[in-house]
């Protein structure tokens, strides 16, 4: 059946679509944080990042900083988890879109769009890392999986495979574990 737009009303329509992030994951590490005492940190705070402005000499600088902008890359940078006072970002990354080592799948229809997206992603993923460390920010970034809830005892979890593996108490420990030690890396003080 054929789409009742056309390709440029399509793309308007679905570029009005806002997502809604991955709230499920962050309210699961809130409670985490909540859970294991850790204070101090605000969800989805704009870290804004200072900009450069250089003079273009030549013709070729000119065109080397149009080509950057087109890039777009991001001046203001949204975080789930931030501790401020630390300078502590923390990232909540969804398996498939941000492609987890472990359980990231490249989908069968369309591949070369979603090659490309999600490789945008990745590379996003590093750009954000770098330039937050670049401004003194320490950067942590917990997959999803890490912080998947053990499903309940029943005769369900011994039938059928479980997503994110097994033992998941141990894995939300290590990514506690994870953050108080970049907090603990900053400041000394914090746990006094």
């Amino acid at each position: 059946m054929s789409d009742v737009f056309t390709k440029a009303k399509r793309s308007e329509v679905m570029s009005r679509i806002r997502g809604r992030g991955n709230k499920e994951t962050e309210l699961a590490l809130a409670k985490l944080l909540r859970q294991f005492g850790v204070t101090g940190w605000r969800r989805q705070q704009i870290i804004r990042l200072p900009t450069t402005k250089r003079r273009a000499r030549t013709a070729e600088a000119l065109r080397d900083a149009a080509r950057r902008v087109r890039q777009s890359r991001p001046t203001n940078i949204g975080t789930d988890f931030v501790f401020r006072k630390q300078r502590v970002a923390v990232f909540v990354d969804g398996c498939f879109w941000h492609g987890c080592p472990k359980h990231a799948n490249m989908p069968a229809n369309n591949r070369p769009f979603w090659k490309k997206k999600l490789t945008g992603n990745k590379q996003r993923d590093r750009y954000v890392t770098r330039q937050l460390r670049r401004q003194g920010w320490r950067v942590v970034r917990i997959w999803e999986h890490e912080l998947a809830q053990g499903r309940s005892q029943s005769r369900v979890r011994e039938t059928r495979p479980r997503r994110f593996g097994r033992n998941t108490e141990v894995s939300r420990q290590k990514v506690v574990a994870k953050i108080r030690k970049a907090l603990i890396g900053v400041s000394d003080t914090y746990h006094r």
